[in-house]
C-alpha cells in the first residue's frame, strides 16, 4: 500500500490531463507531475531521505508543494505540516514536536529555517527546485499502519497536538470522500482547501489553486473568484463557507454545477440565500474534523421547506447523512465517531485522553460536537459540547437568531461565570425585540456587538474568546 498509488495510476491512465493550475495560471499534466516527482524523489534519496524519515513542510500551496509531498511519499518519508493558523510559531512549533530529519522548502522559508533555533539543526535541507540526479519508478510498498503526515489541531485550547495519519487512514479518508469528489464526469475543481488538492487529483480531476489569499477568505473579492472560473472552466468550487457568503451577489459562470463547504457553519439564512441566488448550482456541506474527515454531508438544496423550519426554531444544523464509513455514538449529546477513516491517538499518547475512548479495538473520537439524529438518521449539530448551558447550543441558537430582523451576526457562548450570553450585531435599535425573542429561546443574556469576529483558520466560526474578553466576561 501508498496513497500515492493513486496519483501514479491517475498518471498512467491519463498523462496528459492537467493535473493542477496553479494561483499564476501555470498548469502540470499528470504525466509531467509524475516524472517532476520522481524526479525529486531520486534527488531527496540522494540526501539520505527514505521511508520513515520526518520532512517538516515549508512551501506555500503550488506545484512545488505538490511535487515535493509526492516525491516523499513515493520514498515512505512522513510530512510534517505546521497549523497554518499559527503561522510561524506553528512552524516553530511543529519543529519542536517531531524532531524532522528533512526540511523541504522555498528560497525564503529555508534561509529563516536557518536563524530559528528550532530549524537550524535540521540536518538535510531539501529543495523541490533541487536538480535531478535520477528518476524513482513507481513507489515504496508500505503497509497500511506506516505513518504518511503528522499535521496538528488547530490549537484553540493550549498548544496543538500533533496528529501522525497512516498511508492506511489517508487511504480510508480518501475512499471515504469519494462519493463527493469522484466523478464520471471532466471536473475542474477551484479548491481552497490545500489538502483537498490530493483527493482530487486522487480521484483524476483537474484542481485549481485560488488566486486570492487563503488566510483571509473573509476579503475575497467575487469578481477574483468568478473570473478564475470562467478562464479554467471551473465546474464545483470546494470553498469555506465565508466564500460562500461573499458569492451571493456573484454571477457564476454557467460551467459551476456544485458549491462544496466545510471547515464551519454553514448557516440556514446564508445557504438559502446562496440558492435562491443561484439555481442550478447544487451546495454541499461536508461536516468533519481534523481528527474524522469526513463524518457527513449534506445536499442542501435536497433539504425540504420542514427541515429549513426546524433549522430556523433551533433544532440544528443539518450535517446531512453519515457517510458508510463512519459510526456514530452519543453521550451526553457529544457526538462519537469510529470508523477505518478516524485517527486513532496523536503522537503523543498522552494527549488522547483528552480526545479518545477506547474499547478494546475500537477507537471513538470525541468530536466536542453536540449533535443529534433525526428520524431519517440525518446528522443535526447542535453546537460545541462544552459551551452548552441548559440545553442551550450554539449552533442551535446562532442559527435562530441570525434570522431575527436586523440581525446580520450571532455568537452563543457561556461566560466565565456559567451564563448563556448572546452576542449580536446589526440594527442596535432592535436590541430589545431581539431580547424578547431570546426568551422564547431560554435564560440568556443579549449583549449588542459592533461586529462578530471570526476565527483566524477559516473565518467562518465566531471567535467567542475575542468577545468574552472584550466585554469582560471571560
Amino acid at each position: 500500500m501508498n496513497l500515492i498509488q493513486d496519483f501514479l495510476s491517475e498518471a498512467q491512465r491519463q498523462p496528459e490531463h492537467i493535473a493542477i493550475i496553479d494561483k499564476a495560471g501555470a498548469s502540470i499534466s499528470y504525466g509531467d507531475l509524475e516524472r517532476y516527482s520522481g524526479g525529486l524523489a531520486a534527488t531527496f534519496a540522494q540526501k539520505g531521505v527514505g521511508k520513515g524519515d520526518r520532512v517538516l513542510i515549508g512551501l506555500f500551496p503550488g506545484l512545488d508543494l505538490y511535487a515535493g509531498l509526492a516525491a516523499l511519499w513515493r520514498l515512505g518519508a512522513v510530512a510534517v505540516f505546521p497549523e497554518p493558523a499559527m503561522g510561524l510559531a506553528g512552524f516553530r512549533h511543529a519543529a519542536r514536536a517531531t524532531r524532522p530529519k528533512g526540511l523541504l522548502t522555498g528560497m525564503a522559508i529555508g534561509l529563516l529555517g536557518r536563524i530559528l533555533p528550532e530549524t537550524r539543526r535540521i540536518p538535510v535541507r531539501l529543495s523541490a527546485k533541487a536538480a535531478r540526479v535520477g528518476q524513482v519508478e513507481g513507489c515504496e510498498v508500505l503497509q497500511p499502519e506506516d505513518p504518511a503526515l503528522i499535521s496538528f489541531t488547530s490549537g484553540s485550547t493550549g498548544l496543538p497536538k500533533a496528529i501522525e495519519r497512516s498511508h492506511g487512514l489517508m487511504r480510508a479518508q480518501h475512499e471515504a470522500l469519494a462519493p463527493l469528489i469522484a466523478s464520471d464526469k471532466e471536473e475542474i475543481d477551484i479548491v481552497a482547501f490545500p489538502a483537498f488538492v490530493l483527493t482530487c487529483i486522487g480521484h483524476g480531476t483537474t484542481a485549481v489553486m485560488p488566486n486570492w489569499n487563503l488566510r483571509r477568505h473573509d476579503r475575497m473579492k467575487p469578481e477574483v473568484l468568478t473570473r478564475l472560473a470562467e478562464k479554467t472552466g471551473a465546474t464545483r468550487l470546494l470553498v469555506p463557507p465565508v466564500t460562500v457568503t461573499r458569492l451571493l451577489a456573484a454571477d457564476l459562470p454557467k460551467s459551476v454545477h456544485r458549491v462544496m463547504t466545510g471547515g464551519g457553519p454553514l448557516y440556514p439564512d446564508v445557504a438559502r440565500k446562496f440558492l435562491a441566488a443561484h439555481p442550478g448550482v447544487g451546495l454541499t456541506n461536508v461536516y468533519g474534523s481534523t481528527e474524522a474527515e469526513p463524518i457527513a454531508h449534506a445536499h442542501l438544496e435536497s433539504l425540504s421547506e420542514a427541515d429549513w423550519q426546524a433549522a430556523a426554531t433551533g433544532q440544528g444544523l443539518p450535517a446531512g447523512t453519515p457517510v458508510r464509513e463512519a459510526t456514530l455514538r452519543f453521550v451526553d449529546d457529544e457526538i462519537l465517531v469510529s470508523g477505518p477513516h478516524v485517527n486513532r491517538g496523536y503522537l503523543d499518547p498522552a494527549r488522547n485522553a483528552e480526545t479518545k475512548l477506547i474499547e478494546g479495538d475500537i477507537v471513538w473520537h470525541r468530536t466536542g460536537d453536540a449533535g443529534r439524529l433525526d428520524e431519517a438518521g440525518r446528522l443535526w449539530l447542535l453546537g460545541r459540547h462544552g459551551a452548552a448551558q441548559d440545553r442551550l447550543f450554539g449552533f442551535s441558537v446562532e442559527t435562530a437568531a441570525r434570522l431575527w430582523p436586523g440581525v446580520t451576526g450571532a455568537a452563543f457562548t457561556v461566560d466565565g461565570r456559567g451564563m448563556p450570553v448572546l452576542f449580536l450585531s446589526g440594527d442596535s435599535s432592535r436590541i430589545q425585540d431581539w431580547r424578547q425573542s431570546a426568551e422564547a429561546l431560554g435564560a440568556v443574556e443579549v449583549l449588542y456587538a459592533d461586529s462578530i469576529p471570526m476565527d483566524r483558520r477559516h473565518r467562518s466560526k465566531p471567535d467567542t474568546r475575542r468577545l468574552l474578553q472584550r466585554f469582560g466576561r471571560e
